[in-house]
């Protein structure tokens, strides 16, 4: 498939330009950007803008900024966000699409250290299902500092396309 051309309407004289490589690619397969950090553990944005003011005429917190309230997960705890990079590494082989992108995880809980996710297959017999859990499970005991780990399997609801996150649904034609 030939990749779009894409023209500048506001520069008559530009030539047209090639997308950057990044844009066609999933965003969970892009680099995230880096917030620098302090000596102290302080983040700091890259961007300055200017903070909005409050009812009382104080300017309000920028995201992030330390306001007396912990905003972030204490060092060790694990977060869902965590546990869903570590799904997205298990992928159904016969599709070879990861089991978030196609539905297939229905839950996740996280408590302390501990991890269980709920999850279907495709199908009762898809042959491939062994494999799959597997592999979710392999992945999630292979995060730094977890705990237990649980992978339920559940059939209700039974998994549909319709589960598919709805780029790939697209990618795949449903």
């Amino acid at each position: 498939m030939a990749d779009p051309i894409m023209s500048h309407a506001s520069d008559p004289n530009s030539s047209p330009s090639r997308p950057e490589p990044d844009a066609a690619r999933p965003a969970q397969d892009r680099e995230l950007p880096v917030t620098p950090v302090d000596d102290d553990g302080a983040q700091h944005a890259e961007r300055h803008v200017e903070p909005e003011e409050q009812a009382d005429g104080t300017a309000q917190p920028e995201p992030g900024e330390r306001t007396g309230v912990q905003a972030t997960p204490a060092e060790g705890d694990l977060t869902e966000d965590q546990v869903k990079i570590a799904l997205r590494r298990v992928k159904d082989p016969e599709l070879n699409l990861n089991i978030l992108d196609l539905g297939l995880v229905y839950e996740i809980r996280v408590t302390g250290n501990a991890v269980a996710i709920d999850m279907s297959l495709t199908s009762p017999g898809c042959p491939s299902g062994p494999e799959i859990m597997t592999d979710a499970e392999q992945q999630l005991r292979a995060i730094p500092g977890v705990g237990d780990v649980s992978v339920n399997l559940v059939w209700s609801p039974f998994w549909s396309p319709d589960r598919i996150e709805p780029r790939v649904r697209a990618y795949l034609g449903f």
